[in-house]
C-alpha cells in the first residue's frame, strides 16, 4: 500500500529533525529513524493502533513524545500529522477530509 504525507505534515517532520538535532547532534537524525520504523509498522499492520475515528488512527513513537497520525484510505495510508503529543493533542482534526 503507498503512503503519502500532507504537506504540513512533512513540514512538522522536517521540523521536529531540525529541533532534536539543535537540542543535540544526531538526535533528529535518531527521531528520524524512529519515524521510519513506526512508518514500516503502519504500513504492515495498518489497523493495528489506536483508533481517533473511523478512518483515522494515531500510532505513538516509542521514544519520542510523538504520533503518527494517518488515514487508511483506499489505495493508501495518508499522514495527516507528525504530532507533538504533549502539545495542542487535537489540532490536527481540521485536516481531515
Amino acid at each position: 500500500m503507498n503512503m503519502r504525507f500532507l504537506d504540513v505534515a512533512s513540514r512538522e517532520l522536517d521540523d521536529a529533525i531540525v529541533f532534536y538535532n539543535r537540542e543535540r547532534q544526531g538526535l533528529g537524525d535518531d527521531f528520524y529513524q524512529e519515524v521510519k520504523h513506526t512508518l514500516n509498522s503502519i504500513a504492515t499492520f495498518p489497523e493495528a493502533w489506536h483508533p481517533l475515528s473511523r478512518r483515522t488512527r494515531r500510532c505513538r513513537l516509542r521514544r519520542f513524545p510523538y504520533g503518527l497520525v494517518y488515514q487508511i484510505r483506499k489505495d493508501e495510508l495518508l499522514i495527516i500529522a507528525v504530532a507533538h503529543l504533549h502539545r495542542k493533542p487535537d489540532y490536527w482534526k481540521n485536516r481531515v477530509m
